[in-house]
């Protein structure tokens, strides 16, 4: 679990300067620097369930309001079926936008409910 923590450390180190370009990096960075930094305290054994609980929430709500947004997920696969992410990294079209954005919270909460049971069952052990 180390190394798979120390990798989505770094990758959401990356991640979060990619957004410095972004149109909202003040929300994006703060997101994915929580994450890193879940991410290498779990390297270094250290969980705080209060941490996760509170990522979860904001992660959670936030990737729902994205898939309900007039141009979030919803919008990009029923009106503009699901057209391709990749085809530029300029947010041009919102809908692509909300979409990319969507999906890397189901990055960050996948890992953190891997975490999540992995230390769960530690946890449970002692």
């Amino acid at each position: 679990m180390k190394l798979f923590n120390y990798i989505f450390c770094v990758v959401f180190v990356i991640f979060a300067g990619l957004q410095y370009n972004d149109p909202d990096p003040y929300i994006w960075m703060p997101i994915y620097l929580y994450s890193a930094a879940l991410c290498y305290l779990a390297a270094k054994g250290r969980f705080s369930r209060r941490a996760y609980i509170a990522g979860f929430a904001v992660y959670a709500l936030y990737a729902i309001y994205l898939l309900f947004d007039k141009t979030g997920v919803l919008n990009w696969v029923e009106a503009h079926h699901a057209e391709s992410m990749v085809q530029t990294m300029k947010a041009e079209k919102p809908w692509i936008e909300e979409s990319r954005e969507f999906f890397g919270l189901v990055i960050l909460i996948v890992v953190m409910l891997i975490n999540w049971k992995i230390f769960s069952r530690k946890l449970e052990r002692t």
